[in-house]
């Protein structure tokens, strides 16, 4: 399908279309600004956790992951 994006590991995907996968880039990019960011609108230690499901996670490496994973979504389309 053109402008759409395949999400997934090799034995299960997702089709995203392109619209989705810009809505999609954009709320990571947020979402990682969110996380690194200081001030009140940061994100607390409680959102992260609850973002996290209760797994440790470095908040700058989940930060890098939303950026990096919006900016393929970027290429992508």
């Amino acid at each position: 399908m053109p402008g759409s994006v395949t999400i997934g590991h090799i034995e299960t995907a997702a089709m995203v279309e392109h619209t989705d996968a810009e809505r999609l880039a954009v709320l990571l990019d947020e979402l990682g600004h969110l996380l690194a960011m200081d001030g009140p609108n940061r994100l607390t230690d409680e959102q992260v956790a609850a973002l996290c499901a209760g797994r440790a996670q470095q908040r700058s490496e989940l930060a890098h992951w939303c950026r990096g994973l919006a900016a393929q979504l970027h290429e992508k389309h």
